[in-house]
């Protein structure tokens, strides 16, 4: 083998584990590289942070012997962190670790009547399964053979268990809560109050049998169906009027999430740049403490040392990598989409990882990475980089427009629709047809699903029950 093949082959053994790790951190969200990060200045003595000093590690010891003379509580409130709090052996579920917190959720509030009420373990676990199986409006979001498969894993249960333990949850505070729609609800609100309430069973016959007349606005037909009087009838009404048919919306579970931007794109002028978020980008430097040891210890600790710098040094490299490979795909991403964050979703250009790749030098397989969770601050909005790559429809002329333009489209036609009459996905098909884009009604119906929007019929449906809520 020629002395040049050998340094060759050499150089490429050298360079794998370097680039296992560029392709590593590339594929990482801000908070996975966070936790990389201090990882490595936890496990590696030459790495810190960028403006720290490099202390005799010695000087450690007397923080460990101090503590020492501290109990486990003092200690751990030293260093900033909540002492321990002795309990009593529980479930094992989550009743255990409820957390403290001052806007109190549903499920907690549920979980702290739970608490207080005879339940024996089973019952317990079935509790905190339907507890964490509502949604935001209280009702119960789970089948009860979901349920019950949820807790095969811990203990075996039958139907009729669930349902009595389901029984006795719509009766907590807020009552009528885990129900399955709000007719059930209502219904339990009603069975709830006093027997001597006025207009109760009329009301409670009302919910059983004429809602659906109540919600189309044909409450003048309830008193020959309900053989009852109008007086009863408007007493009825008011009664239900007077209920919560959502009891979780008092309670806010949906908590902002905040995603912080990797990458800016900032309009200057005419002209579009991009920058990278400081915040996100971890700043190492070499330990010169260790630096100047390496070069004074035996052979035997300058191996250990040398190990420890390679690794820093390839880490090190591996983000500037990282953030070169960045700011190469979010510039072609900006050249691509300018007439997007310039006029919105309906100047969204068709785009594919190939193009990106073609024109940055980067393999597909990179520019993928580089635009998995990582995230870009534009004027109009906070949008995961792969947003801006999306497939192609053809136009009635020849020419394309982009997957993401069209459901742009759809969303707006569905928006404008008369609420009485929603707009079918063959009728969507047309209405974009008429408007020069070559569409079948099942693209429609695939698109309208990725938008979160319901068929015509489930619209419909939604309508009414949206009418119900506000009566």
């Amino acid at each position: 083998m020629s002395q040049r093949l050998q340094l060759r082959l050499k150089q490429q053994l050298a360079m794998a584990p370097q680039l296992q790790q560029a392709i590593k951190l590339l594929q990482l969200g801000r908070l996975e590289l966070r936790d990389y990060v201090q990882e490595a200045l936890d496990s590696n003595p030459l790495l810190e942070r960028e403006g720290e000093e490099s202390l005799d590690p010695d000087s450690n010891e007397i923080v460990a012997e101090s503590a020492e003379d501290l109990s486990t509580e003092e200690w751990l409130s030293s260093q900033g962190l909540p002492a321990t709090q002795s309990s009593s052996e529980g479930s094992g579920y989550i009743l255990d670790t409820l957390p403290d917190q001052d806007d109190e959720s549903l499920q907690n509030h549920l979980l702290w009547q739970i608490n207080l009420t005879s339940f024996s373990a089973t019952d317990t676990a079935i509790a905190e399964v339907i507890v964490f199986a509502l949604d935001e409006d209280g009702y119960l979001a789970d089948s009860i053979e979901d349920i019950q498969r949820t807790l095969s894993q811990d203990v075996s249960v039958s139907s009729d268990e669930i349902m009595a333990v389901l029984h006795r949850i719509q009766r907590m505070e807020p009552v009528g809560v885990a129900c399955l729609n709000a007719q059930e609800c209502i219904q339990v609100q009603l069975a709830a109050l006093p027997q001597d309430t006025p207009a109760r069973n009329t009301a409670a016959r009302l919910a059983r049998d004429g809602l659906d007349l109540l919600i189309d606005g044909r409450a003048d037909e309830l008193v020959e169906k309900l053989n009852s009087t109008p007086e009863k009838i408007s007493l009825a009404i008011e009664l239900i009027q007077s209920l919560e048919p959502r009891p979780g919306a008092r309670y806010d579970n949906r908590r902002d999430e905040y995603i912080v931007p990797d990458v800016y794109f900032l309009q200057q002028g005419n002209d579009w740049r991009v920058s990278l978020n400081p915040d996100n980008e971890p700043r190492l430097q070499l330990n010169s403490y260790y630096i100047r040891l390496l070069r004074s210890e035996g052979k035997k600790e300058s191996d250990y040392l040398r190990g420890h710098l390679q690794e820093a040094r390839w880490l090190m490299n591996a983000l500037v990598l990282r953030n070169r490979s960045l700011m190469l795909v979010s510039n072609a991403i900006v050249k691509h989409q300018r007439l997007f964050l310039e006029q919105g979703k309906k100047a969204m250009q068709p785009l594919v990882l190939r193009e990106i790749a073609a024109e940055t030098g980067l393999h597909e397989s990179t520019v993928s990475r580089a635009t998995t969770r990582k995230y870009t601050l534009t004027p109009r909005g906070i949008f995961e980089l792969k947003y801006f790559f999306s497939s192609h429809v053809n136009t009635l002329d020849g020419k394309t427009v982009s997957s993401v333009a069209v459901k742009a489209r759809i969303s707006d036609l569905i928006a404008a629709e008369l609420q009485t009459k929603p707009l079918s996905d063959q009728k969507l098909s047309e209405q974009l047809q008429l408007s020069g884009i070559r569409i079948a009604r099942r693209t429609v119906a695939k698109y309208r699903e990725a938008l979160g929007i319901g068929s015509s019929a489930e619209r419909r449906r939604s309508q009414r029950r949206e009418r119900l809520r506000h009566f």
